[in-house]
């Protein structure tokens, strides 16, 4: 997989997926543009792409629920480099409840992260996508694919966000623009500890997690990055679109005797 001069756009790019991402594409010779709201861990995220010798990324502090900040995010990609390539819809939180426990603002708070912001940026970068005949890859979830109790609003923000991928996969076919998912199951990353688990419950929920991956284990940020770059790269998915990609050890596959 080669990337080479294009110019790549990754949202919640400070951490986890996101970052492990963008150095990854970055060692593949993309040129990034790192969007997030944590400007010191972003930062951290420009220096480790920095010191692998390639491009180096240009980091854009943003909340993509604020129409204001994607507006600002997309002008900067544009101003600097006058294209887009690929956009990676990687901004995602979690929370826990059911439907006893949820509230509308916790509903309104995933959804608007989730999907209305991936809508909103989507919408924007379109135009510029089918100029460069580029792509788009949303990173989703199991909980798109499957149902879990205790995570209400974060299922129903992912299995939006697969039919969000698989609607504008059709619009966008005829433009010659693809759109494809991740849909990833537990991955060690910080997203469960901002869930509320401290280290020690969080060390078991990993051991317990590998019994419902059937593959035996927990994933890596690597190997979501690896299929993002996949899913992204016009030599390898160039007849790919509307595909969300489980990247879950088996586990949406798996059915509980």
């Amino acid at each position: 997989m080669d990337f080479s001069g294009k110019i790549v756009l990754i949202t919640g790019a400070s951490s986890g997926i996101g970052a492990g991402t963008a150095k990854y594409l970055t060692n593949l010779g993309a040129t990034c543009v790192l969007a997030a709201r944590n400007e010191e861990k972003l930062a951290g995220v420009r220096a480790e792409c920095a010191a692998l010798g390639k491009a180096e990324p240009v980091t854009v502090v943003a909340d993509v629920t604020r129409a204001a900040d994607i507006e600002r995010l997309l002008r900067t990609v544009l101003e600097r480099y006058g294209r887009l390539d690929v956009l990676v819809n990687n901004a995602g939180k979690g929370a826990m409840g059911g439907i006893e426990d949820a509230d509308l603002e916790q509903f309104d708070d995933i959804l608007n992260t989730n999907l209305r912001s991936v809508f909103a940026l989507t919408k924007l970068a379109v135009p510029h996508l089918i100029a460069s005949r580029g792509n788009i890859v949303n990173v989703s979830s199991v909980a798109g694919t499957n149902s879990f109790a205790n995570l209400l609003s974060y299922c129903v923000s992912k299995s939006a966000l697969d039919q969000f991928t698989r609607c504008t996969a059709l619009d966008l076919a005829p433009k010659g623009v693809r759109v494809n998912s991740v849909n990833p199951a537990v991955i060690v990353t910080e997203f469960h500890k901002t869930l509320g688990l401290e280290a020690a419950a969080y060390a078991k929920y990993l051991q317990q997690s590998a019994l419902v991956h059937p593959l035996g284990r927990v994933g890596s940020v690597e190997e979501v990055a690896a299929s993002i770059a996949f899913l992204a790269c016009d030599k390898t998915a160039s007849f790919t679109t509307g595909t969300c990609l489980c990247v879950d050890g088996g586990k949406h596959i798996l059915t509980p005797r």
